[in-house]
């Protein structure tokens, strides 16, 4: 509930909610949720899972493609089955493989289908960019579990070399979020897609005998106290980086161009912080951009760096040619919703003044409430005969045609 003095004014709930849904429609609300592919494979049913995405897969081919798709993965698996093939993390590899490999050979009916000669890279893995350092590891160590998964020997030797590398990053990450301002709906996801990975490689290795039991129920404790610190950080993170300036009358822009209809413009809101600081203090928001928090972005890594880019790019003719770059919106005919750095919105809005402060703190409670926060801490609150029930997931998985 907000609080606050009788001189201070409260929006409606409509104002609220329609600023929401311009951000809803701009696609800038946050998502730290887990992926489902992860909370599907990472569970008791990723058995039944699997076998149903290995059908799907094969039902949506041809007759000629499906034969292919299963020499193919055959010859990746060096075989027809796999050891532990049916859970946790194997299970987790061998649906991605699955995927890549459906790909390849839908690839290769097509025009285009000549030149692939391997598989494409992905950019992202469930849901954080494979070039950051959590995203590394995870798909790296994942490419790598179909063909050792029937070595067992080789299979525990890796898991415990990559289960210490991600152990290493995710502590890192954990303190660069905590106690160097480095905080950001990215850096959440990727700790918690980190977190899941890596209690699952954990279990895995008490699977094939190489941990003790006592070393998982240590780990999710840590990761379950950690995540309840991380989202208290991030709420507040949200709470400082949210700003909201209205929109002021209707008057229409004065520009060379034809008229049209003003209309909400996500790519535009770059080029507005060119404009104006009206909206946004960059001396403030600067310091908590990090390349890492923002590596799937082209976001300048500061105010001199914005200014750089803004040399240039705004000319009397930009401006003429441009309906939001009009002298009105530097009279505020336009409103701008912020919810983190490079995550903004212009909108038309109208509401008074005093009612930022408040819409501010409610689009916090809305953008939290919007995250699948219980799931993820769920993840982390295994009962006792749950988890142990994992650790006696023994299926294999075996390659069959329809």
């Amino acid at each position: 509930m907000i609080l606050l003095g009788r001189s201070m004014c409260l929006p409606s709930l409509a104002t609220v909610q329609e600023l929401f849904s311009v951000a809803r429609d701009a696609n800038i609300i946050p998502d730290i949720s887990l992926d489902p592919v992860l909370t599907t494979f990472l569970s008791l049913d990723s058995s039944a899972a699997l076998q149903h995405h290995h059908a799907f897969l094969q039902r949506s081919m041809t007759r000629e493609q499906a034969t292919k798709f299963s020499l193919n993965l055959t010859e990746e698996l060096g075989g027809s089955r796999v050891v532990y093939g049916g859970v946790g993390v194997v299970a987790l590899a061998l649906s991605i493989l699955f995927d890549q490999v459906a790909q390849q050979v839908r690839a290769q009916g097509s025009a285009e289908g000549g030149t692939l000669t391997q598989r494409s890279r992905a950019n992202k893995i469930f849901g954080i960019s494979t070039s950051s350092r959590i995203g590394w590891i995870i798909n790296s160590y994942l490419n790598l579990v179909p063909g050792m998964a029937n070595d067992e020997e080789k299979m525990a030797e890796t898991t415990e070399l990559y289960d210490r590398w991600l152990k290493l990053e995710l502590f890192d990450h954990y303190e660069r979020m905590t106690t160097k301002k480095r905080m950001s709906s990215v850096s959440m996801q990727q700790w918690l897609t980190g977190a899941a990975v890596h209690l699952h490689m954990r279990i895995h290795q008490v699977r094939l005998h190489s941990v003790p039991l006592g070393s998982v129920e240590s780990l999710r404790l840590s990761y379950k106290t950690g995540l309840g610190r991380l989202t208290q950080g991030y709420t507040a993170y949200l709470r400082r980086n949210i700003q909201e300036t209205e929109a002021s009358g209707p008057q229409k822009p004065k520009t060379r161009t034809a008229s049209g209809p003003r209309q909400t413009n996500v790519s535009s809101t770059v080029n507005m912080t060119c404009l104006s600081n009206r909206f946004v203090n960059l001396g403030q928001v600067s310091p908590s951009i990090s390349t890492e928090s923002f590596n799937e972005t082209v976001a300048p890594k500061s105010s001199a760096d914005i200014s750089r880019r803004c040399e240039g790019m705004i000319t009397r003719e930009t401006l003429n040619d441009l309906t939001t770059y009009s002298p009105e919106l530097e009279a505020g005919t336009l409103g701008l919703l912020v919810i983190e750095p490079w995550r903004n919105v212009s909108h038309n809005v109208q509401h008074h003044p005093c009612e930022s402060p408040a819409i501010q703190q409610a689009l916090v409670s809305r953008i939290i409430k919007a995250q699948d926060l219980e799931q993820n801490g769920n993840f982390f609150l295994y009962s006792e005969s749950v988890l142990r029930s994992l650790l006696r997931q023994k299926d294999d998985f075996e390659l069959k045609t329809n």
